[in-house]
């Protein structure tokens, strides 16, 4: 019983690098019919120009598999945390990010 336990774990590494992450503030999701690619990239204000910092290539059914995760992890910290407000939907992105404007 005990080595069917040990063949149905997985042993994930996290190296230091990647455990520390890459911020990002905006998300862009393509797909064809075999994949979806997920490209994070962080917007920095008063800059026009944004680089991919995250790139993300999932099957149909990992990409799935990862909505029904963000779903279900979202429920669990609304219940804790309370409702996440999002902006006005017909707003878009503010590229301002809602500070002052800098002035030379």
């Amino acid at each position: 019983m005990e080595n069917q336990q040990n063949d149905n774990q997985l042993n994930i590494e996290l190296s230091e690098e990647v455990a520390e992450g890459i911020f990002s503030n905006l998300a862009i999701i393509t797909h064809s019919n075999t994949e979806f690619v997920v490209d994070f990239i962080r917007v920095m204000p008063g800059i026009p120009k944004a680089k991919v910092k995250s790139r993300i290539i999932l099957t149909p059914e990992h990409a799935k598999r990862l909505l029904t995760a963000l779903e279900d992890n979202i429920e669990k910290f609304e219940k804790i945390n309370g409702r996440i407000k999002l902006p006005d939907e017909n707003a878009g992105f503010p590229m301002n990010f809602g500070g002052p404007t800098a002035q030379a």
